[in-house]
């Protein structure tokens, strides 16, 4: 043991502890500290458990339920047929869902439109990879009149699915949610406002509809208050987890009027930062406010073929309608005309509701906490628990456990993708909860080891300031740079600086200190708990270093309980000394052992399967001038069953413009008889060194999507129309710089117009449409039960596309 601390030759000097060497001191000192240490625990299960309880999603209502309730069953009858097969934006699958949504809610005696129209994408978010985006859609538009309408309310979800999957979750869920609740709002009193039911047409594509609905349709001409429904998965609590701007008001609606409200202004900031988009962008584009709701757990399925009914959890169902028919009913009531705040709210889930408080306290909040802490510093050094020295290698070491353990639960799965590399190609493993508990298991192993080797030397008092320290920097930090997510150290902080304050003020040898700091750490949980549990599906195992994250700032707020485990180091020399160290890895040392058996248990649990197949990526790209063909997969490190259609690496973007750019894995094909797109010149006038070019492009076969480029090096595009409307013209890297991209293109063609300037004697335009399905292809092998297909937009896509020289 070193030499005692050498109390500051300034101010008041240390009150010394009797027979407690400084090192040891700890802001609690039980006399039985293994009864204190029990009760503590049990008090923190306790709060977690209620806290994780509260997630859970309601028990789903059957199809006799009361007719002014959501009822989860008959909401599932719609689920089933909306999600027989794969019914993708243009498909004859879509239209038949689009026929029973306009039985549904014609038979509700509601008003009931198809807004049948070509539309951009909304904020040219898909179209990157091909040009400028367009689709023709047909959008269901139903309104419930109200009785003294102030404006109106949307609720909106999409209802077309992905070529790859029948999207029983995404978003049959949304819709079948929309009729349920359209079925019980007509079922009572009409609602002040009017209530409209806005199911949307290619999403999946480029969010068109939704486009089209908010920049063009009558009733969106006011702008109002959007309620988007959406599911990225199959499972878990329904996340409020993106509004409109200024949003305190709507965030006070939503705490106080859906029945079940999951939501935190940390997802607002993470799902603001992300490359990610709903339909919800859509209204955002055209000034609406609004709140956009989904669950996200079981995201394995996201977008592949089990996809299906049978996979939803239908307490999420439940959820989200419960959500949705409260706030349809709220806002139905409410006086719509000034719904906009001057700043977003801070709010976060505890147990019975939501936190709310406004966004400008996030800074004075952040800046009281340093203050408290840095308090807590100074009384803890006046009560000669610590010295200066120690308070600052305190706060230094605390960074250890912040950096080491996201890094550490990187590595894990580095690890773990290394030995099964399918997982890189899924948006998170089939099962993941062991793999989830491996990294909560590696993050307490990483906090105990470092605690355990640095309690004697620094002591716990050290410690403890030096962990809220920094929890009290960052509420800074994210204060000024993600308002919304301060409050995830900010509050903890404060709950820990009290609680030190409380303990180093009261007798310590008796239960008040330990109350205080039991009652701090119950802070932590209530607010952090949730979040970790919150953040593994919504960012999955590939970024678990973040979950892991705010699991160790977790236990940097409990290290006053944590110290509870370890007997107290007062002095002992010898053998005794030995014992304390040996009990004192003893946490640390269970951990790691449980985070390598987790690790392994999910290795030989989530093995893939029939049920659970190894997801694989492959195209067919086919030039009918050349009949060249060519496999083409995005997987950068192929499967066994795709390494036996790609070998090597190439760059599409001269050959298939419509792919994007961007380097795939490739190789030979057999050419099959496939016609390519024709393109018709309709009229051809030159004035003024320009040329007008009225061209028809028209799929022979039936497509999904239909692309048209021009080689800007025998041309340059001044102005594009498409279907009568003007499209941007972007030049784009590359040989093809002008594209557009069509998605559901109708059967008679789509007509292009094109002003441009020639520089070679032809302008040459590649045109290539492109449908789904591979098995009709010559040398296609079918995928063994065992291997499945990723949910990708061009997962099985067949394009084929021929030059025209004009």
């Amino acid at each position: 043991m070193g030499a005692p601390t050498t109390p500051a030759t300034t101010g008041t000097p240390p009150r010394p502890i009797p027979g407690v060497h400084p090192a040891s001191r700890a802001l609690t000192r039980p006399r039985r500290r293994l009864v204190a240490a029990a009760a503590a625990l049990v008090a923190l299960a306790a709060v977690g458990a209620g806290s994780l309880l509260d997630l859970r999603t309601p028990a789903p209502t059957s199809a006799d339920a009361p007719a002014g309730e959501f009822s989860a069953g008959r909401a599932y009858e719609d689920v089933q047929v909306i999600a027989a097969r794969s019914h993708v934006a243009g498909s004859p699958a879509n239209e038949q869902v689009r026929a029973h949504l306009e039985q549904q809610l014609r038979g509700l005696g509601l008003e009931t439109e198809v807004q049948d129209t070509v539309a951009p994408e909304a904020g040219q978010l898909s179209g990157a990879a091909g040009g400028a985006t367009l689709a023709r859609v047909r959008n269901v538009v139903a309104r419930l009149p109200g009785t003294n309408s102030t404006g109106r309310v949307f609720l909106v979800s999409h209802y077309d699915s992905v070529q790859t999957g029948p999207g029983g979750n995404d978003d049959a869920a949304g819709t079948s949610t929309i009729l349920e609740v359209a079925r019980a709002l007509t079922t009572g009193p009409r609602p002040r406002n009017d209530i409209v039911f806005v199911l949307t047409d290619a999403e999946e594509a480029c969010l068109c509809g939704a486009a089209a609905f908010a920049a063009s349709h009558p009733l969106a001409a006011d702008g109002g208050v959007v309620l988007n429904l959406e599911a990225r998965g199959s499972t878990g609590p329904v996340i409020m987890f993106e509004t409109s701007r200024n949003n305190a008001k709507l965030v006070d609606i939503f705490g106080r009027a859906a029945p079940h409200p999951v939501g935190t202004s940390f997802a607002v900031e993470i799902y603001r930062a992300l490359p990610n988009d709903t339909d919800f962008t859509a209204f955002l584009d055209q000034k609406f406010v609004g709140l956009n709701s989904a669950y996200i757990d079981g995201g394995a399925i996201y977008h592949t073929p089990l996809d299906t009914p049978a996979a939803m959890d239908r307490g999420s169902l439940q959820q989200h309608g419960d959500n949705a028919l409260g706030l349809a009913r709220e806002f139905g009531g409410t006086d719509l005309t000034d719904l906009r705040s001057g700043h977003d709210a801070t709010y976060f889930p505890v147990p019975g509701g939501l936190v709310r408080y406004p966004g400008w306290l996030t800074l004075p909040l952040a800046l009281l906490a340093v203050a408290l802490v840095a308090a807590l510093g100074w009384l803890t050094r006046r009560s000669g628990r610590a010295s200066t020295g120690r308070l600052a290698a305190g706060f230094a070491l605390a960074l250890v456990p912040i950096v080491a353990a996201p890094v550490a639960a990187q590595l894990l799965w580095l690890a773990i993708t290394t030995i099964r590399p399918g997982y890189a190609e899924l948006l998170d493993p089939y099962r993941p909860i062991w793999y989830r508990l491996a990294v909560l298991a590696l993050a307490t192993a990483i906090l105990f080891t470092w605690y355990a080797l640095t309690r004697r030397r620094i002591g716990p008092a050290a410690l403890a300031v030096g962990g809220l320290a920094w929890l009290a920097l960052l509420g800074v930090l994210l204060a000024v740079a993600v308002p919304g997510g301060a409050y995830l150290t900010t509050v903890p902080a404060l709950a820990g600086a009290l609680g030190g304050l409380v303990a180093l003020r009261t007798r310590q040898t008796g239960p008040w200190p330990v109350v205080a700091v039991t009652a701090a750490a119950a802070v932590g949980v209530v607010i952090l708990l949730p979040t970790v549990v919150l953040l593994f599906p919504a960012l999955g195992m590939a970024m678990g270093g973040v979950a892991a994250l705010v699991a160790v700032l977790l236990g940097l707020v409990a290290l006053p309980v944590v110290d509870l485990l370890h007997p107290q180091a007062g002095g002992q020399r010898g053998l005794l000394a030995l014992r304390a160290r040996r009990l004192a890895v003893l946490p640390a040392g269970a951990a790691a052992v449980a985070a390598v058996v987790l690790a392994g248990v999910g290795l030989g649990v989530d093995r893939f399967d029939a049920a659970h197949p190894a997801p694989t990526h492959l195209m067919y790209a086919m030039d009918a001038g050349t009949g060249q063909a060519r496999w083409l997969s995005h997987e950068s490190d192929p499967q066994p069953w795709t390494d036996g259609y790609v070998d090597g690496v190439t760059d599409v973007g001269d050959d298939f413009p419509g792919l994007g750019d961007g380097e795939l894995r490739a190789g030979p094909a057999q050419s099959a008889n496939l016609p390519a797109p024709k393109l018709e010149v309709v009229a051809d006038a030159t004035a003024g060194g320009e040329r007008t070019l009225r061209l028809r492009l028209t799929p022979q076969r039936a497509a999904r999507l239909a692309t048209l480029h021009v080689d800007t090096s025998t041309a340059t595009v001044l102005r594009a129309d498409v279907a009568g409307r003007s499209v941007p013209v972007e030049p784009r890297a590359g040989k093809w710089g002008f594209g557009l991209v069509f998605h559901a293109p109708p059967a008679e063609g789509v007509e292009v117009t094109l002003t441009v300037r020639p520089i070679a004697g032809q302008v040459a335009l590649r045109a290539m449409d492109a449908s789904d399905g591979l098995d009709a292809l010559p040398g296609f092998r079918p995928r063994p039960p065992t291997v499945g297909v990723v949910g990708s937009h061009s997962s099985e896509m067949l394009a084929v596309a021929r030059t025209y020289p004009i």
